[in-house]
């Protein structure tokens, strides 16, 4: 866990090691929402980095005969 100050103009710096495991680039942009008492920043990513991210989903599943 890292431990970051917010400054006077309520910035945080995001840590080296966090960045580069996100890959987070200067000037990106991020989703900012409070949940259950926490801040939580959320990458916005281009819609093309999403491609073929669910290969190999397993999509059966047994429907209910009401549904057919």
């Amino acid at each position: 866990m890292h431990t970051v100050t917010v400054s006077p103009k309520y910035q945080v710096v995001i840590p080296k090691i966090i960045r580069e495991a996100l890959g987070l680039l200067p000037g990106q942009k991020m989703q900012v929402i409070e949940y259950e008492g926490r801040i939580e920043l959320i990458p916005d990513r281009d819609i093309g980095e999403l491609r073929g991210f669910l290969k190999g989903i397993d999509t059966t599943f047994k429907r209910e005969e009401d549904r057919l």
